[in-house]
């Protein structure tokens, strides 16, 4: 029995942190996509919040997944939300020339690491 408590306590602690959601946002001549892979953000927060972007004049497609899909050029790793203590996984998908701008921002604006898949 202590073996099946275990077990439930494991499956309980994967779901929370398998919490991910892919947006993409469409403009006239801007086509992007990411996806944000929650670590230690309340998941009400993350959903209602963190995957509902307002961008303005921007068409928005949010699609809720237990985590990230692959073929992203670049991952921010462990970033830190703007002045809150949370922290996520950004995968960035699409120009990988983007990188340019993206990886300074991860390392200086989020204090994350940049990986390249």
């Amino acid at each position: 029995m202590r073996m099946m408590g275990g077990l439930l306590l494991a499956l309980a602690s994967s779901q929370v942190l398998a919490q991910a959601c892919v947006v993409h946002s469409q403009a006239e001549r801007l086509d992007v996509k990411v996806c944000q892979q929650n670590r230690n953000i309340p998941a009400k927060l993350f959903a209602d919040g963190f995957c509902q972007p307002n961008l303005a004049g921007q068409k928005v497609d949010v699609q809720y997944v237990d985590q990230c899909p692959g073929g992203a050029f670049g991952i921010c790793s462990n970033a830190q939300v703007a002045n809150m203590p949370y922290r996520q996984d950004i995968h960035y998908y699409g120009v990988a020339t983007d990188a340019a701008y993206l990886k300074p921002f991860c390392q200086g604006q989020n204090q994350g690491t940049w990986l390249a898949p």
